[in-house]
């Protein structure tokens, strides 16, 4: 969902595509590759990082060619470019060569600012691509691209795939696409859900998994990577009260074959095997603290504490070193 200039030819002299979402920022070259390969389908194209682009080569591409050919010339983390490469860029930048389109891809920020001014001085189109690090700029670039497939999909599926997949771009817009090119009609919750729930469920008990094994470090670890891909805090909670529930009635039962305790419990054998395994640690007092951490976590990501993260760190913490109370 790059923000255009009003001057949008994608064969201006000059593009700089501003910002650090790689997805963006690929687009933004896609587009211009596009239309000079729409104008002219022999457009030689040239994809450069800054150790390739050593002072002299800018000038070797665009010198003028005996046969008169588009090239679009792309030159990517321009922010990173050497003075004397920028000294060259500049130079380009007050007399561009016709039928040559120079894309600069740019960091912003304070380094290389220099030729960030420059270009906007001359008048470049300018595609901002910034990272989107809200949950609702991700909600809003969900929202364009079924528009742009020219699909319908209720307000409720599009939160349940942010939910779902998280922060990367690239996985939303393909999820997206997926759905657009499998389901007929309107989008709606059900349908995301049947595809693409389960991620977010998995990686939830991964963290309750770790937790009640006794491993803070790895759980921890399990957290803040599902919180930064966009894994719903509520969803965590809940792995983690199954987790401990787990522990405390498989503990509490009597010993048995796990076909016949899977049946008494309501648990699969599969499952009854790993919840054995996890429980070596665990004493009743040490599943009693930790329901209690697990509710106190329940309430702080419902609006009960001021910072949902840390309610659920505590958790983690606490359910470790509950899963290790025995021996003590």
């Amino acid at each position: 969902m790059a923000r255009k200039t009003a001057h949008d030819d994608p064969l201006a002299p000059l593009t700089l595509a501003v910002g650090q979402e790689d997805l963006l920022l690929d687009r933004a070259v896609q587009q211009v590759v596009a239309a000079a390969r729409a104008a002219d389908a022999d457009t030689d194209v040239r994809d450069l990082t800054p150790d390739q682009l050593q002072p002299g080569t800018l000038a070797e591409l665009t010198s003028p060619s005996l046969f008169a050919e588009r090239k679009v010339v792309v030159v990517r983390n321009a922010q990173d470019l050497s003075a004397d490469t920028v000294k060259d860029v500049k130079s380009y930048l007050a007399a561009p060569a016709e039928e040559i389109t120079l894309v600069l891809l740019h960091a912003g920020g304070a380094k290389g600012k220099g030729l960030l001014d420059a270009a906007r001085k001359v008048g470049a189109r300018e595609v901002a691509c910034p990272k989107m690090t809200k949950p609702a700029d991700r909600l809003a670039f969900v929202r364009s691209e079924f528009r742009a497939i020219g699909r319908s999909a209720t307000p409720e599926a599009c939160q349940a795939l942010v939910d779902s997949i998280g922060s990367d771009l690239r996985e939303l817009a393909s999820a997206v696409t997926q759905l657009g090119a499998d389901v007929e009609g309107t989008i709606d919750e059900a349908v995301v859900a049947r595809y693409y729930t389960g991620r977010a469920e998995a990686s939830s008990f991964t963290v309750a998994d770790r937790a009640v094994e006794g491993r803070a470090a790895e759980a921890l670890e399990a957290l803040r990577w599902s919180l930064s891909t966009g894994v719903a805090p509520v969803l965590i909670t809940s792995a983690l009260a199954q987790g401990v529930r787990a522990i405390g009635k498989l503990s509490s039962a009597r010993g048995g074959r796990p076909a016949d305790l899977a049946r008494e419990l309501g648990m699969p054998p599969w499952k009854i095997d790993r919840v054995r395994q996890q429980m070596r640690g665990w004493t009743p007092d040490g599943v009693a603290v930790a329901l209690r951490a697990v509710a106190e976590a329940d309430a702080g990501v419902k609006g009960g504490g001021d910072d949902p993260e840390y309610a659920l760190e505590k958790a983690v913490v606490v359910i470790a070193r509950a899963a290790r109370s025995r021996g003590r």
